[in-house]
């Protein structure tokens, strides 16, 4: 098991995106920083950071050392802090957790993997061109599809809709389980425990 993880939640920055679909991963950073029970501040990498233990571990321990990070720059252009996090903290791409927002997969799904494509997910690639690698663990959190003929782009810089918000809290503590449960047990039993599985 590693024993510290530098853990990524993508989005926008400023009052004007923090609450679209698109930060969704930030809204998980904000659960994970509470759980931690410390605040982001600023760092040089052009991001926000919390450190901390995250869980138990075995025989009541403190669980790993986490370094969240919501990286301060637009989501597109989110590789170059995340390249240098990565630096700062020396955490090479098997301790790197990005926890993002996926159009492919249904709103209150969660979904685990390690490499792969990026879907079209323009923060995700530049993250793997920045990195020059995809291998880096991703926690997928579902939004959905836009209904009818809205442009993609165009649904997720927009705010959940209504009936979204009332699920919302518990999507994101499920998510944030997802990274716990990755964190401590790894891959596969995260993926066993929430692939085909709805908040809640």
């Amino acid at each position: 098991m590693n024993d510290s993880w530098l853990i990524v939640g993508l989005g926008n920055p400023g009052p004007d995106y923090s609450a679209t679909r698109h930060n969704v991963g930030q809204m998980v950073l904000d659960e994970l920083s509470r759980r931690i029970g410390a605040g982001f501040r600023s760092h040089k990498a052009r991001a926000q950071v919390a450190e901390g233990r995250l869980g138990v571990g075995p025989g009541g321990v403190p669980g790993p050392k986490v370094i969240l990070a919501k990286p301060s720059t637009f989501m597109n252009v989110s590789g170059g802090p995340v390249a240098a996090l990565a630096k700062f903290f020396s955490k090479d791409p098997a301790q790197l957790i990005v926890v993002h927002d996926e159009l492919d997969i249904p709103f209150d799904q969660i979904k685990l993997k390690t490499g792969g494509g990026d879907g079209g997910h323009n923060g995700l690639k530049d993250i793997t061109n920045a990195l020059g690698t995809k291998d880096y663990l991703r926690v997928r959190v579902g939004i959905g599809r836009p209904p009818g003929r809205m442009d993609a782009a165009t649904y997720v810089l927009k705010p959940f809709s209504g009936t979204e918000r009332t699920e919302l809290p518990m999507l994101l503590v499920d998510a944030a389980d997802a990274v716990e449960l990755l964190v401590s047990d790894g891959l596969v039993a995260a993926q066993q425990k929430f692939h085909g599985r709805t908040a809640g």
